[in-house]
This record gives structure tokens, C-alpha cells and sequence, in this order.
């Protein structure tokens, strides 16, 4: 029992999850410390919206956004690295860098009077905003995989669409993971913004902080949105790792 113990103690994911969750239904108990460190404020700690709640729509649109991105990004990236698409490479390429270098303030002011406040405007700018890692990734991973196993695959009689799923996006899928896991952090942090347009975020109180001279509100939403962040790098970085493990038994 020892040893499990202690590997949790000494695991930064579980030290930070545990940080997040105690932060996110603790805040309220925070209350007399930050009415201590921020004397001036009438309301030192955000009571519109609990966190949990802005926790989890936080994590809802990042998660939509980030589902969709990845889906186009492997989609695209599949298809400029097989025969028939590998002339459009470099159009597709430049279109989503332009897509990348577009503020996602930029895309909000754009949708906002096409399509009306709300989330669905974030989730377009999220969406084009987490394009580019995946779509790198996946033309990396698709490219790095050894001409001798595509060989085998193809001395084995295999389809393009069997070798594809059997051989090569597993062995892409360390690569892969890496641009989706750059596509899902920026998403985390651009997320914020999106309640500039009416979505619930963690990005409230930062926004509700900065437009009326409360730091603490910004303070409680940064904590939370980078207690979110680290969270999910630190998963998603050991869903790398299990995978590559995986691979070597395998």
C-alpha cells in the first residue's frame, strides 16, 4: 500500500487536479482572505456565476472546439499526404496559417453580427485557432512513419485505407497527440475570451475584473484557467507516454 501511496504523492497531476477541484467548490471559503489582501473592494470574491459551473462550461466549449479542429485537422492532414490531395498541400497549409494568425478577437467581432452573441462565435474562432497544430502534426506523424512498415503493409495485401488505420496512424499517434495537445492548451487559454460575447467561462471574472478595477476577480479567474491548463497538459502528456509504452510491448 505504500508504494501506491507514495507515487501518488510525489504525481504533479494529482497534486494539480486536486488544486483545481479545491479551488473551484473553495473559492467561497476564500473569501476573507481576498477581502484581506484587496481592502478597497466592496466585493473581493466573483458571485455571479459559481466556478463549477463556469468550470464546466469552460471545458464544454474547449472540448466541442477542440473535437472539431481535431477531426478537420487529422481529416486534412490524411488527405494532402495521400496521392490525390498532395498538390493541395501547400494551398491547405497556407490557409490555415493565415486562419492561425487571425486574432480570435478578430473572428468574435466578425461572427458576432453574422451569427448573434453566445458560444457558438467562440467556438468558431477556437475551432480555426487549433487548425494549424493538429493538421502540422498529422502531416509530421503520417511522414515520419518507416517506409518498411508502409512496405510490409503493402506486401501484406493491404488496402490504402486498412494500411492507414492499422499501420500508420498508429504509429503517427505519439506525433499527433503532441499537436493535439498544443491545439487543447491554447484553446484552454483563448477560451477566456469568449465570454467577451456572452459565453460562460472561467474567462468571466477576468473579464469582469478588468472592466471594473477588480484584480481579485481577474486573480480567481487566472487561477483557475491555469490550474485547468497545467491539468490537462499534464494528462494529456501522459496519454503520450502510455501510448509510446504501448507501442514498445506491443
Amino acid at each position: 500500500m505504500s508504494l501506491p501511496r507514495s507515487r501518488w504523492l510525489a504525481d504533479p497531476l494529482c497534486w494539480a487536479l486536486a488544486a483545481l477541484l479545491l479551488l473551484t467548490f473553495g473559492m467561497p471559503r476564500l473569501k476573507p482572505l481576498f477581502a484581506a489582501l484587496f481592502p478597497a473592494l466592496d466585493r473581493p470574491l466573483y458571485e455571479q456565476d459559481s466556478f463549477a459551473a463556469l468550470l464546466l462550461s469552460h471545458l464544454a466549449i474547449v472540448a466541442l472546439a477542440s473535437a472539431v479542429a481535431t477531426g478537420l485537422g487529422i481529416a486534412a492532414g490524411v488527405f494532402v499526404t495521400r496521392a490525390a490531395g498532395r498538390e493541395f498541400r501547400p494551398l491547405l497549409e497556407t490557409l490555415v496559417a493565415v486562419g492561425q494568425t487571425v486574432p480570435p478577437v478578430a473572428v468574435l467581432a466578425i461572427a458576432v453580427p453574422l451569427i448573434g452573441f453566445g458560444a457558438l462565435p467562440a467556438l468558431i474562432a477556437l475551432t480555426l485557432y487549433g487548425l494549424l497544430p493538429v493538421l502540422s502534426a498529422t502531416i509530421a506523424g503520417l511522414g515520419s512513419v518507416p517506409q518498411g512498415a508502409i512496405d510490409a503493409a503493402d506486401g501484406a495485401g493491404m488496402s490504402g485505407t486498412q494500411r492507414l488505420l492499422r499501420i500508420e496512424l498508429p504509429l503517427a499517434l505519439p506525433v499527433l497527440l503532441g499537436g493535439v495537445r498544443s491545439s487543447v492548451i491554447g484553446s484552454i487559454g483563448t477560451a477566456t475570451i469568449a465570454s467577451t460575447v456572452g459565453a460562460s467561462t472561467l474567462g468571466s471574472p477576468i473579464i469582469v475584473g478588468l472592466s471594473g478595477f477588480n484584480p481579485a476577480y481577474v486573480i480567481q479567474g487566472a487561477l483557475l484557467v491555469g490550474l485547468l491548463a497545467l491539468v490537462t497538459d499534464l494528462g494529456l502528456a501522459r496519454a503520450g507516454r502510455h501510448w509510446a509504452r504501448w507501442q514498445q510491448v506491443d
